[in-house]
């Protein structure tokens, strides 16, 4: 949606004229198409990169606009979380060093805004989804307090009439109901755009599409939300269920999702894709419109299809087609959404100059891949990346290919050629493909990442883990250093930030309850079995009202009756509890003045975790 002021879509008057003005865009765009006015040449390439705020403990800062007004630099924008902020970069001619100097800029204005950043105690993080976030971070009080993000939020929840329901099932399961379209802020990517040729544009497209699973399993960083191990790019699953304005129901529903990897290959040209949006997508928003397109084009002047751009921003397809006007040019673009945001900015380029290569490379020989390939093949390698990153198998050219070796022996050399074809200079195109090579021989961001968080849960909580994790992440990213060259974090290391350990740090979760009407031979057996010494007592709302320990049972173990006496007779039911947020120190400090081994922890009445003297080694 850009800068746009938009406003929700609901009078008729103002879908008549949204519908008015988007039509007369279409119409424009296939006169300026017919007319030879899409500039066909120099080509360019651009890129837009999300980040994360944090905190000195490496939890999400919601200070965005804070930090947007002290930048002041038009580089930067906000995101829908006020946690993350995105910069556009420069667009550059494809030739030469191009690579290395948009690296520089990203540097230059990533430098200029962690300046601002450490006046307000603020760093900046690279990562697709930050391992950090919690569901307190994606509450309606978290989105960036401007009027689009609200509008949209509103507009499509009315659509879809239902809250968000999120499920995503990968080592671990995450089933979750959200109120809004803020699960969309824990995402961050690197948007990589790539100036397309009219006369080449649906071939082009199509070949996006094709190498889009490839390109992707070697790009993963996203393999956590919540504190749950998902997808290898966990992006994928989570953007596509955060924004859909379809709702669940009983009957079969064939609409496609506004985020959508889409269902068939594309023919035509540019405004046949835009013909097919609109035909399946409802407009959720307006804006001010003073000019006709048409109108604007029999006076000599380009127009920007504000319209259409407006609806476009609203359809969030992971290959997206982009209109534009740069130096009063009209001309198309390609934009790839699915790459994410780190690890750092030299995986970054690599990533983007890895796509390119493939996408000017491409052979003539699959100048027709709709003919020789399924589109639903192109569509199952896409998320069998997502799922597994570099351990996915594609179907490609009829056979099943490791992704290992579909890069190393055919993609890699065709991006070479591609790139020295426009005339990238040998020194850039061998050191940032090489980035690439590396990381398929060694580890990607989400296999580091992933090692890393498995190896820290040997010796620390999940909480604590991920904080350690995302602190030592940030360490290595502020080197610049591709992340094939990051060591596996070994289960000891820590972090040279003070994090404030609080409860949540080393309380365990993994919990076993019993109810008050359950046999106390049951649980006696239970807490043998399991060497537990404290079992939670909860009702049918799973809320906390008693605890059993060990030392209040042993001594009835040889008197059980068989199914005479149960939990409720031997429990306590006046408890000691605490909440997550407190701290360890007050926490020692209740079981130390209340002479007890065993704290339960609370959000309200629910028990979310157990604290035991053996967590503080009192």
């Amino acid at each position: 949606m850009g800068n746009l002021n938009v406003t929700k879509l609901s009078k008729k008057k103002d879908k008549a004229n949204y519908i008015h003005q988007l039509t007369k865009d279409i119409e424009a765009l296939e006169f300026m198409i017919e007319n030879n006015m899409i500039e066909k040449a120099p080509i360019r390439i651009g890129a837009e990169q999300e980040f994360c705020l944090v905190n000195n403990e490496f939890l999400p800062k919601g200070n965005a606009l804070e930090l947007l007004k002290d930048i002041d630099d038009d580089h930067f924008t906000t995101e829908i979380g006020n946690y993350n902020l995105e910069i556009n970069l420069d667009p550059f001619e494809l030739r030469d060093d191009c690579f290395s100097k948009l690296h520089q800029q990203l540097k230059d204005l990533l430098q200029k805004a962690k300046v601002s950043a450490e006046k307000h105690n603020t760093k900046i993080a690279l990562t697709g989804i930050l391992p950090t976030l919690t569901l307190k971070h994606i509450s309606i009080d978290n989105m960036t307090p401007i009027q689009r993000y609200y509008v949209l939020n509103e507009a499509i929840k009315e659509s879809r009439k239902q809250d968000f329901n999120i499920h995503i099932k990968g080592v671990d399961e995450l089933n979750l109901l959200h109120d809004s379209v803020m699960l969309e802020g824990c995402n961050t990517s690197f948007q990589t755009h790539l100036q397309i040729n009219p006369d080449d544009f649906i071939k082009s497209y199509n070949w996006a599409q094709a190498i889009s699973g490839p390109v992707l399993s070697v790009c993963t960083n996203s393999p956590f939300l919540f504190g749950k191990e998902l997808w290898s790019e966990t992006r994928i699953a989570l953007f596509t269920q955060s924004v859909d304005t379809r709702a669940n129901s009983f009957l079969l529903n064939e609409k496609q999702s506004r985020v959508s990897f889409g269902n068939s290959w594309e023919t035509g040209n540019i405004s046949d894709i835009y013909k097919d949006n609109i035909s399946r997508f409802r407009s959720l928003v307006t804006s001010e419109f003073d000019r006709d397109s048409l109108e604007m084009l029999k006076h000599g002047e380009i127009p920007k299809l504000k319209a259409l751009s407006l609806h476009n921003g609203t359809v969030y397809r992971w290959n997206r087609v982009c209109y534009g006007v740069g130096d009063g040019k009209p001309h198309l673009r390609i934009e790839n959404r699915y790459i994410p945001s780190g690890p750092t900015m030299t995986d970054e380029i690599a990533n983007m100059m890895f796509w390119v290569g493939i996408m000017v490379g491409r052979p003539k020989t699959e100048d027709n891949i709709h003919n020789t390939m399924d589109f639903k093949d192109i569509k199952s390698n896409f998320f069998t990346a997502a799922r597994y990153g570099m351990a996915a198998q594609f179907f490609w050219k009829g056979k099943m290919t490791p992704s290992k070796d579909l890069i190393l022996d055919e993609l890699l050399p065709m991006a070479y050629r591609g790139l020295y074809k426009m005339g990238i200079t040998p020194k850039d195109a061998e050191y940032y493909l090489t980035v690439i090579e590396n990381r398929v021989n060694i580890h990607n961001g989400s296999q580091w990442l992933t090692k890393s968080y498995r190896s820290l849960l040997k010796s620390k909580k999940p909480i604590e883990a991920l904080q350690v994790l995302t602190a030592n992440m940030y360490l290595k990213q502020e080197h610049d250093y591709p992340v094939s060259t990051w060591e596996v974090l070994n289960k000891d290391v820590h972090t040279t930030f003070d994090i404030d350990k609080k409860v949540v740090h080393v309380m365990n979760t993994d919990l076993f309850s019993v109810e008050k009407k359950d046999s106390l031979e049951l649980v006696i057996n239970i807490m043998k079995w399991k060497n537990i010494h404290h079992m939670p007592v909860i009702n049918s709302k799973k809320e906390l009202i008693g605890l059993l320990s060990w030392t209040d049972i042993k001594n009835h173990i040889n008197e059980i009756e068989e199914s005479t006496k149960c939990v409720q007779n031997f429990m306590k039911d006046e408890l000691i509890t605490i909440t997550k947020e407190k701290s360890v120190a007050e926490a020692k400090q209740l079981m130390i003045t209340h002479a007890i081994n065993c704290l339960p922890v609370v959000k309200g009445n629910k028990l979310v975790g157990i604290l035991t003297s053996n967590d503080f080694n009192l």
